[in-house]
């Protein structure tokens, strides 16, 4: 679900009520892409959207950059 206008559009954010409202009725996860602001995400988790995914939390990297970060850095730490 894209969330880029929830907050300056009464459509958009209706419509995306109206997808975790669904979701949440047939008992599905609701994930929101695009989050790049805190106020997008703060809509998202005040209407029962508790996962996300966006520029907020981070930018893509390659493959490489991804391992170095997570994989071989956790695994450093166990």
């Amino acid at each position: 679900m894209p969330v880029r206008d929830v907050n300056t559009h009464a459509e958009d954010a209706a419509v995306s009520k109206a997808i975790i409202y669904l979701g949440e009725s047939f008992g599905f996860d609701v994930i929101a892409e695009g989050v790049e602001t805190e106020a997008q995400l703060d809509f998202l988790t005040h209407n029962g959207c508790l996962e996300a995914q966006g520029y907020l939390f981070g930018r893509p990297v390659p493959p490489t950059e991804f391992a170095r970060q997570f994989v071989y850095a956790k695994a450093a730490a166990i």
